[in-house]
């Protein structure tokens, strides 16, 4: 699972592929940015130098090291731990960023462990995410090494890697996100689509306290399977802090505690 899963001047950094239920008040889950008559057709976060296709060559000088993006913090040693409930089960996520690099065409990005159980301890998947930050401040995804487990058998059905078999790095968070902003956060095709686009950035949630301030609120969805609408939360200085699916499934994850780095 991707944490829950960037502008101005991204353009110049990577080439982009052929050109070309809920209480918060925010816009219907079928609501999407749309040009007006006689404007533009490129949506607020392309016209911001956001890529909204999938990226086919990355530039390693285009970014740095680490990842401080304010709603998007990944601290060597922080540890978030969810509780994600359906009708059908309860479980536990522990998301745990590591000391950890990986190079990937030739950036090097933040190792993110998941690891979903039972509330029994029995594990479910088990994730390594990988993370790079540019020089403007957005929060790319570069892929992960998923294993799921089921019935005594293990899967490695949804991993990928940016650069192999076609796969292309996407965007998680921006920088400076901005209602409107929409954006590919991963593609590799017929195993990762998704899709994400900033609603709000004043949002809140009866279920996270008010503590956290103003959340930014995104609506993510996936061509792979078009009748699931899912909403994240993110809170300054924290990252994700609630998700629930609002159209094809009653799912819900709820950020439990997060612990940050003891060194810090």
């Amino acid at each position: 699972m991707k944490i829950p899963a960037i502008l101005a001047g991204s353009a110049v950094l990577l080439v982009a592929a052929a050109c070309g239920t809920h209480s918060d008040p925010v816009s219907s889950d079928d609501n999407t940015t749309r040009p007006a008559p006689g404007t533009s057709s490129a949506t607020p976060g392309e016209r911001r130098g956001l890529p909204a296709t999938p990226l086919t060559r990355v530039d390693p000088t285009a970014f740095v090291t680490g990842v401080d993006n304010p709603f998007l913090p990944l601290e060597p040693g922080t540890v978030w731990t969810f509780r994600s409930s359906s009708p059908d089960e309860e479980t536990r996520i522990v998301t745990t960023v590591t000391d950890r690099s990986r190079v990937v065409q030739g950036v090097r990005c933040v190792v993110v462990h998941d690891v979903e159980s039972t509330l029994d301890g029995e594990v479910l998947e088990d994730t390594w995410d990988w993370y790079a930050q540019d020089v403007d401040g957005n929060v790319w995804y570069f892929g992960e090494d998923t294993t799921a487990y089921e019935d005594g058998t293990s899967s490695k059905e949804g991993s990928w890697e940016t650069g192999v078999d076609g796969a292309q790095a996407g965007i998680v968070m921006p920088a400076d996100p901005q209602p409107g902003d929409e954006y590919a956060q991963e593609f590799y095709a017929g195993e990762a689509e998704d899709r994400g686009q900033v609603l709000r950035v004043d949002g809140r949630h009866p279920q996270v306290p008010a503590t956290y301030g103003a959340l930014v609120v995104t609506r993510d969805t996936t061509p792979l399977e078009p009748k699931l609408v899912e909403r994240k939360y993110y809170a300054r200085g924290v990252g994700v802090v609630h998700e629930e699916t609002v159209r094809g499934g009653r799912e819900s994850v709820r950020l439990v505690s997060v612990r940050p780095n003891s060194s810090t």
